[in-house]
């Protein structure tokens, strides 16, 4: 559902969901689905995280919005050339090029749009230039590479090829400082926004570090955050925020004033629709199951509300943006993201 008050400056309505949970080692269907990005030409580039007992299927499952599945690669559970372990994020750049984070072997892979591995960089540490723990990652408009260094408390900024150019940020919550930021994005004017994950905030910079501006505090209410994962910007400068914590996506005005809540509205996928058409009794049960029912007062927490709410978002660990104002919302615990259109 989405709630909206203040200056109404912002309409967005759901439009899909895209997912089925894919228990094997290939093919249709996410596994603890981390990110997502969309190419030029609408393909749509899913990181499956996958668990341990997968660890072997971690890879980038690509399909379409009419839910083509159409291909996948970067196997990981390694540190070879193409490989990931524990990939975070990724994004285009220029020359649709994929570049993507993996928190464990501390570094960006490269890729090219049909998923051939191109080339890496990264040094584990805390020197400028090194990484403990690459999350968030956006490139401006000049292909400059911003990537969150997770747990240095800092942000980074690199050629395309890997050179150190700068970086901002240490342990605090003041002004320009981070504890275990996570998600990031470049806007079209080339400022800067973190999901300062545990200071419950959004942090805008210049793409030199400057800082500029906070948006958010702790709590559940309108404008509050709980552990905000990522942040998109559109062309209009309205941010989008997973409030991973609170189970939510808010909506920001360019000033940082709340705008919209989205709690989700995830209806059966057409994967979801083939998967039932060959297994009818598994659709008889869905069709007798509670999908949205009503939770004793001991379970009001954002958690146990949408872990028993089949339409709401349950982890909803990333928000990504298109040319065409569609903005995805990736559920790591429901293996699907959810789609909406700004009108």
């Amino acid at each position: 559902m989405a709630i909206q008050t203040g200056s109404k400056t912002i309409q967005i309505d759901y439009l899909k969901t895209i997912g089925i949970v894919n228990n094997g080692l290939n093919g249709r269907g996410f596994t603890s689905p981390y990110d997502l990005a969309v190419h030029e030409d609408g393909r749509i580039f899913v990181i499956n995280r996958c668990d341990p007992l997968r660890s072997s299927a971690v890879r980038v499952g690509i399909c379409n919005l009419d839910e083509d599945y159409l291909s996948e690669f970067g196997y990981g559970n390694g540190a070879g050339d193409g490989q990931m372990v524990w990939p975070v994020a990724l994004a285009f750049d220029s020359k649709n090029r994929v570049f993507l984070t993996d928190e464990h072997n501390q570094r960006i892979s490269i890729y090219d749009d049909s998923g051939k591995f191109l080339e890496k960089w990264g040094t584990a540490g805390s020197a400028e230039g090194e990484l403990n723990g690459p999350a968030g990652i956006a490139l401006d408009k000049e292909d400059n590479v911003y990537v969150v260094d997770q747990h240095n408390h800092r942000v980074q900024k690199f050629t395309s090829d890997g050179k150190y150019i700068l970086g901002w940020g240490k342990l605090g919550s003041g002004p320009g400082e981070f504890d275990t930021p996570w998600g990031l994005a470049v806007d079209a004017e080339g400022d800067v926004y973190v999901a300062d994950w545990r200071n419950d905030r959004i942090q805008k910079f210049s793409g030199d570090g400057q800082f500029l501006a906070s948006y958010g505090e702790s709590g559940q209410g309108e404008g509050q955050f709980q552990r905000p994962a990522s942040v998109a910007v559109d062309d209009e400068g309205f941010i989008y925020v997973a409030d991973w914590g609170n189970e939510r996506v808010q909506i920001l005005g360019p000033d940082g004033s709340f705008q919209v809540l989205l709690q989700g509205e995830a209806t059966v996928s057409k994967w979801a629709d083939d998967y039932f058409a060959s297994n009818p009794e598994e659709k008889v049960e869905r069709d007798n199951a509670n999908l949205m029912p009503e939770l004793p007062d001991h379970l009001s927490s954002p958690y146990h509300v949408s872990s028993q709410t089949e339409s709401y978002f349950w982890g909803p660990v990333s928000v990504s943006l298109d040319g065409a104002g569609r903005l995805y919302v990736t559920e790591t615990n429901r293996h699907r993201f959810q789609v909406y259109q700004k009108q």
